[in-house]
C-alpha cells in the first residue's frame, strides 16, 4: 500500500511523540507506559501494531493516537469498532503522518516488503515499526531516513520492556525502559 492511509497534519514548533508497540494484550504494561507518557507531557502517540484486543485500544481513549495493524491483530473488526468508539482513525497496515513538517511512516514490520518500501522510498524522515520486540534507533544515511522501534510492552521479551519518545524538531529519540515489567 502506498499513499497516505491515515492523514494527520500537525505543524507546531515543538511536539514530542510517544511511540509504543507490541502491547499483546498486556493492560498493566500498557497503562504504565501511558502513565509515563502523561508524566512527560506527551499527548501524541503512535502504536506500531500487535494491539491484539479491543480492550487495549480502549485504554487510548482521550489520546491523539495513530495505530497500525500487526500480525497478531486477528480480530480486526473488533479493533475497528473500538477505534470508532474512541473516535480515532481505523488502523491500517501502514500510515504516513506529518508532524512538525516531518513525514513519519509507520508499519508493524512483519511485512518486510512494506517496511523496506517505507525505509527506502524517500518520502519519510522517520520510519517507526515494531514486530522484533527489540529497540532500534538507526540512521540509514543512504536513504536519509531514521528507523525507530520502541521495543515491546508484551509478548516475547528479548529485552526489557520499553517505549520511546521522538522529538522530530530536535531530532532526538529517548527510550524509556521498564525493567520491572514482564
Amino acid at each position: 500500500m502506498t499513499g497516505c492511509l491515515c492523514p494527520d497534519q500537525e505543524n507546531v514548533d515543538t511536539v514530542k511523540i510517544g511511540i509504543l508497540s507490541d502491547t499483546h494484550d498486556h493492560k498493566r504494561n500498557t497503562q504504565l507506559a501511558l502513565d509515563a507518557f502523561r508524566e512527560r507531557g506527551i499527548t501524541r502517540l503512535i502504536h506500531c501494531g500487535d494491539i491484539t484486543t479491543p480492550d487495549i485500544m480502549l485504554l487510548f481513549a482521550g489520546w491523539q493516537v495513530t495505530f497500525v495493524l500487526g500480525n497478531m491483530d486477528y480480530y480486526r473488526d473488533d479493533l475497528f469498532a473500538a477505534a470508532r468508539m474512541i473516535g480515532i482513525p481505523i488502523p491500517r497496515l501502514s500510515a504516513r503522518i506529518e508532524i512538525a513538517d516531518r513525514r513519519i511512516g509507520v508499519t508493524h514490520g512483519a511485512d518486510h516488503a512494506l517496511l523496506y518500501r517505507l525505509m527506502i522510498g524517500g518520502e519519510c524522515v522517520y520510519v517507526c515499526h515494531g514486530h522484533t520486540h527489540r529497540r532500534r534507533d538507526e540512521r540509514l544515511d543512504t536513504y536519509n531516513v531514521r528507523v525507530i522501534n520502541p521495543g515491546a510492552l508484551g509478548g516475547m521479551q528479548p529485552e526489557t520492556r520499553s517505549v520511546c519518545i521522538l522529538d522530530p524538531v530536535a531530532d532526538t529519540v529517548e527510550f524509556i525502559e521498564f525493567p520491572e515489567l514482564v
